[in-house]
């Protein structure tokens, strides 16, 4: 721990700020959100399907929104969108434990999403702005502060919400207003130099910008290739607690192992991220790493697919082992892939932007991935229920191997062909009318 607030310490103040507030944001999202479907189906009483809308709207308000965020955070500046994400959430989270008619849910639930939206893609523009050559090792930690929030927020979430679930809004309210009043005060105003030069030759149109990005193949390539590593570290939280409640049960025991596999996941993140992300930057090109990574997460259902040769025994110890043990080696080997993958894949889309537009690139790149996630989340349940139906439980870890795999060599040929470095310098934008 104290060698990682050095490293922290050796960053400008402004990287300190967005890395601490990374966590922050992390800390009152999921402190909340877990708990808010059974919030809306056993405290409100809503059907099924009412619930589905509003947490779908947040998801959707959150990746629909993405471009248009990172937008304008290029145009506006880094810091007014982050401040502006961090109110608009303040707002929709004090909303969600204060009212109960479907209207004001929905509403609220799209604020979340859109504060997401506006702050996401800016505090990663701004971070790979400040931390210059660095990049990768910033990126490394952030990672470290973006999965302790995600471990500490689900903790913190049950022990409110076992006193009331209002508490558990207002609290995670509070948070996002005093991170509000922290940056205001704190954060440097940091806009992309792009965004000045183009004040200063005339400007350049939005849908210009855009076509300008959709143009850019290599970009585009890299991302369609790197929706399999989020549909893959998803699974933490779909297919590996299904498997281990498939064999264990719903009781304390399915409980419980479900919680090592996103302790393990946090916590070997928090351990090991800055010694791999060392240790891969002295050995690999930024290209070298992304395959390796991407290769590791699909080699991470080995485990699982191995598992399904074992007569699954009736109950005991023998059971529980092979409910627990292999998915926890899956979510391991998902953290350690997304350790080596993660700081690369950042800088490569800074690279890939030619350093331009840099907070709308990254807009655009967790639309598509969000999409992706969304395709690849229902190929899963289809390959989890098609697994059951025929007998053949093998069949959705041979998948998500495959998928792994396949997106690992799509990233090999586009490094081998040069695409993932970064292009030549770009011809000043042009004046538009």
């Amino acid at each position: 721990m104290k060698g990682l607030l050095t490293q922290v310490r050796s960053y400008e103040r402004s990287v300190q700020l967005l890395m601490v507030n990374q966590f922050t944001i992390n800390l009152g999202f999921y402190m909340l959100m877990p708990y808010l479907a059974a919030h809306l189906s056993g405290t409100l009483g809503l059907a099924g399907w009412i619930v589905g809308l509003v947490l779908g709207v947040r998801n959707f308000s959150q990746q629909g929104m993405f471009l248009v965020g990172g937008t304008l955070a290029d145009r506006l500046g880094y810091k007014p969108m982050i401040v502006a994400g961090c109110v608009l959430r303040t707002v929709g989270f004090a909303t969600l434990g204060m009212v109960d008619s479907l209207a004001a849910l929905i509403a609220a639930s799209a604020a979340t999403g859109l504060a997401g939206a506006l702050f996401n893609p800016a505090v990663r523009a701004y971070l790979a702005a400040d931390a210059g050559e660095r990049r990768v090792e910033a990126f490394a930690l952030f990672n470290v502060f973006y999965q302790a929030g995600i471990l500490l927020g689900p903790l913190v979430g049950m022990v409110l919400t076992g006193v009331d679930f209002r508490v558990t809004c207002l609290v995670a309210a509070g948070i996002f207003a005093l991170l509000s009043v922290v940056q205001i005060r704190a954060l440097p105003a940091r806009r992309a130099e792009d965004a000045e030069r183009q004040e200063r030759e005339g400007g350049q149109g939005v849908l210009a910008q855009w076509r300008g990005i959709l143009a850019n193949r290599p970009f585009l390539l890299f991302s369609l290739a790197m929706i399999g590593s989020y549909v893959l570290s998803f699974q933490v939280y779909l297919a590996l607690p299904l498997e281990v409640r498939r064999l264990g049960g719903d009781g304390e025991f399915g409980t419980a192992a479900v919680a090592v596999l996103f302790a393990v996941s946090g916590l070997s993140t928090i351990v090991g991220q800055t010694r791999v992300t060392a240790w891969c930057k002295a050995r690999y090109e930024p290209g070298q790493a992304l395959v390796r990574g991407l290769a590791a997460m699909g080699l991470a259902f080995v485990p699982l697919l191995l598992a399904t040769a074992v007569p699954v025994p009736e109950s005991g110890i023998g059971l529980w082992l092979l409910a627990a043990v292999p998915p926890t080696l899956a979510a391991l080997l998902l953290a350690v892939g997304t350790m080596i993958a993660y700081p690369f894949e950042m800088d490569t889309i800074v690279r890939l932007a030619g350093d331009r537009l840099v907070a709308t690139h990254y807009g655009l790149y967790n639309t598509i991935c969000g999409i992706g996630i969304t395709v690849g989340n229902l190929g899963t349940g289809a390959a989890l229920d098609a697994a059951r139906a025929a007998g053949m439980p093998a069949l959705p870890w041979i998948t998500l191997c495959a998928l792994g795999l396949a997106c690992a060599a799509a990233l090999y040929a586009l490094h081998r062909t040069g695409r993932l470095a970064a292009p030549r310098a770009c011809a000043p934008l042009p004046a538009t009318a």
